[in-house]
């Protein structure tokens, strides 16, 4: 079948990832091969302290980000989305969106919010086990600390993804990966940890709420299981134009983490990602338990519920990006015509003259507060010595590598106190759109080969479509990992770039000069302005 009458038959599957700058909607044909695009930017506000979309933002991206991917469709192919076969949604994990029936209480507080320090000690503590500053259990804890009024109003508390996705069907449900980053799950039941629910509910108790954590959460769901139909105001919801037709199923929604595991083929143990773009994080499919808890280190779940654990950091490569514009307006200014990939990969490729160590340069890409290194706020800083190499190649190379300083912090904890065994980590996100150049200096910082797919390319919103297929095309009852090896990857594991010694050594040599610099940005970062 051609692919016009793949969506004329109903037979394309949709998924749609909402991530930090853009929501972005992919549909896919029964072979997992995406047949149309749509998206939609957008950009977090910091409002009263904190970063935050609004649910008007929210609703009109969704909106926008269908109705281009509908526009494609008709530029394209000539035909309207009529019904599909399954739709999946996924979007950036964790963060803290309470409700009272429909009405949310206070402002979706998104992932990059550092404020709930004291409450994400606490709970680590209660808990035994490393509970992130950008955990929804952290958030509502602090709220209660602050005395927050709509605290005792709460009936529902769920995260972006699973807001969106009650709203297409009317389930209050989530996938087990993005469940895992509202308060632990039991990777034994692949439901909350039960332990760790009712310590929680003791602990609030002489509050007097009128509600119970255990009540308020969403259901667990784990990946291949039916997690409901797109509903008559879903489809109005989502198709302003009125052509899409309810009945659609659904597969749990999940975080951007686990879409990112799929998109990768990285859901089986001893496999891991990095994704690096507006924000990064790793991901490693793991064996066993860790030996201890490890404030720098989350544990999560795959989307079929296997432990993982996950290095995140706020800040990749917005300092990164910005540079790059300073250029392509010093560009512009001289009349070089240049389009913007070009420039990137000019730029990017420049990096690769540089010393392995960056001639002593460092930069701090600290847009934010970074939880790895203590930091609660964040300045962008750019650090060097009068007798440091200072050229461009060098100035490329220590923005590369600052890109992905702090995730290195964490993943030598993993490969080099734990042990942990990787038998492959692939990498996706913006960082790697320059061929071998992201992959290369990723190798160097954690000394470990890293392949990149083609495919990684189409992102989360491809994976969630995988996993919307899962549950409609699964005929032969693979798990996940068969299901991803077998039907979707068929054996391509990317190309692999081993590390180069001398970028491995400069690498370490440049990271001893980011950690002994991290009091310049702590006190840039005291300075008010």
């Amino acid at each position: 079948m051609t692919a016009k009458q793949i969506i004329e038959s109903g037979q394309a599957i949709l998924g749609i990832e909402f991530g930090s700058t853009r929501i972005k909607a992919v549909l896919i044909d029964p072979d997992n091969k995406p047949i149309a695009q749509g998206s939609h930017n957008w950009e977090n506000q910091l409002v009263d302290g904190l970063w935050t979309y609004s649910l008007e933002d929210i609703r009109g991206g969704l909106q926008g980000c269908y109705a281009d991917l509908r526009r494609q469709v008709l530029e394209k192919y000539g035909v309207e989305i009529e019904t599909l076969a399954a739709i999946g949604v996924s979007a950036m994990m964790h963060g803290y969106m309470p409700f009272k029936g429909n009405e949310l209480l206070v402002p979706f507080r998104t992932w990059r919010n550092t404020n709930t320090g004291a409450a994400a000690a606490e709970l680590s503590k209660l808990f035994q086990y490393n509970i992130p500053l950008r955990w929804s259990i952290s958030h509502i804890y602090q709220a209660i600390l602050n005395g927050e009024k709509h605290v005792p109003e709460i009936d529902f508390l769920t995260t972006l993804a699973g807001y969106i996705h009650w709203q297409l069907t009317g389930r209050k449900v989530l996938g087990v990966g993005d469940a895992s980053g509202m308060i632990p799950v039991d990777p034994r039941t692949r439901r909350y940890d039960s332990a760790m629910v009712e310590k929680f509910e003791k602990l609030v108790a002489p509050r007097g709420y009128g509600w119970k954590l255990s009540d308020i959460l969403p259901e667990v769901l784990t990946a291949g299981e039916n997690a409901g139909c797109l509903t008559v105001e879903g489809a109005r919801l989502l198709d302003v134009s009125g052509h899409l037709k309810p009945g659609v199923p659904f597969c749990p929604p999940e975080g951007d983490a686990g879409t990112g595991m799929v998109a990768t083929n990285a859901v089986r143990q001893r496999t891991g990602n990095v994704s690096a773009g507006t924000s990064s994080f790793s991901m490693i499919v793991l064996e066993k338990e860790l030996s201890r808890p490890y404030e720098m280190i989350d544990m999560v779940t795959t989307p079929d519920g296997s432990l993982v654990a996950m290095v995140h950091c706020n800040n990749c490569t917005s300092d990164l990006n910005a540079w790059v514009g300073l250029f392509k307006e010093y560009q512009e200014l001289l009349g070089v015509k240049l389009n913007t990939y070009e420039l990137y990969c000019n730029m990017f490729n420049m990096a690769l003259k540089g010393d392995p160590d960056c001639g002593g340069i460092v930069s701090y890409n600290y847009v934010s507060g970074e939880p790895i290194t203590g930091l609660a706020d964040g300045r962008p800083l750019f650090v060097r010595s009068a007798n440091d190499r200072f050229n461009l190649a060098n100035f490329m190379r220590a923005h590369l590598y600052g890109a992905i300083g702090a995730l290195k912090i964490g993943n030598d904890i993993l490969l080099n106190e734990e042990h942990v065994k990787v038998d492959r980590l692939t990498g996706h996100g913006g960082y790697f759109t320059t061929p071998k150049v992201g992959q290369r200096m990723l190798a160097a910082a954690l000394n470990t080969p890293i392949s990149v797919m083609e495919t990684a390319g189409e992102g989360g919103a491809w994976g969630i479509a995988l996993l919307a297929g899962y549950v409609v095309n699964n005929s032969r009852r693979l798990s996940l990992p068969e299901y991803l090896d077998q039907v979707v990857f068929a054996g391509n594991t990317g190309v692999a770039v081993d590390p180069d010694p001398k970028d491995v050594e400069g690498f370490n040599v440049y990271m001893k000069n980011y950690i002994a610099g991290l009091p310049v940005e702590k006190a840039a970062v005291e300075f008010k302005k």
